[in-house]
This record gives C-alpha cells, structure tokens and sequence, in this order.
C-alpha cells in the first residue's frame, strides 16, 4: 500500500513503562477501557489477533444507542513492543512505542479520510490517545 502525502500524526507520552502501555494499547480487555473519543462514547467490544493478516476489532458507540460502528483493521507489520502498521477500507496507520527515562511515548501516524476535515480526524484521534494515557496511566 502506497503511504499517503498527507498523513496526520498524534502523540502522547505516557508516564508508565513500555511493558505496561503495550499491553493496555493491544489488549481487549483494556481497549474498551479507553477507545473513545469523548465520555458520551463507550467502546462495549473489542477483539485482537495480533499477528501479520491478523483483525482488530472494535466497536464504538454512543452510550445513550443514538450511533455506533465497528473500526475493523488488519494487520501488515508488527515489531513487538516497538511497532505496528494495520489497514483498514483503504487507508494505514502506523503506532511507535519508544521509551526514555521513565516515559513512553506513543506516536499515531494515520491516513485521514476525506468525509470530515483533518483537524476534526485529529482532535478526534488524539483524544482518543489522551484517553488511552489517562487511563494507562491510573495503572501505573
């Protein structure tokens, strides 16, 4: 898949080590703790076949039932605890992990789609990052 000119990039750095934010960042169990965007969304389901071909699964909805989607994407490449890269309805992201001193910083680099405006796509994406370092870390 050829790499979009106009890639959006979001990131955190997260007070936790690498261990402990991979795990929270591709586990189901903690996936549907934090996959939202905005505290009127919930995430009741998610699914991870971590491997090359692998799917992500995960649905997001609004909690009083008025919206909700499945966000489905398959894995291309995986480096454990380093990176990933999955595809998903013709577009790719790609997630970093990189660790100094006691911080770990995630780094989001996705192909926005042409429905909404980019900065929408973003603040949208980094809330949802925001979400996922407030809640991983609380486990710290």
């Amino acid at each position: 898949m050829e790499s979009n000119q106009n890639q959006v990039t979001v990131q955190a750095k997260i007070a936790s080590d690498l261990d402990l934010v991979w795990e929270c960042y591709t586990s189901p169990e903690h996936i549907t703790q934090w996959n939202f965007a905005d505290p009127s969304w919930h995430c009741p389901s998610a699914s991870n076949d971590m491997k090359v071909g692998g799917t992500y699964l995960a649905r997001m909805e609004a909690k009083d039932g008025s919206f909700g989607f499945d966000f489905e994407a398959t894995y291309t490449t995986i480096t454990p605890k380093k990176q990933f890269t999955y595809e998903f309805g013709g577009r790719e992201a790609t997630v970093t992990f990189n660790t100094k001193d006691d911080l770990t910083k995630v780094v989001v680099v996705f192909d926005p789609e042409t429905e909404n405006p980019v900065d929408m796509q973003k603040n949208g994406w980094q809330a949802i990052l925001d979400n996922f370092k407030k809640y991983a870390e609380s486990l710290s």
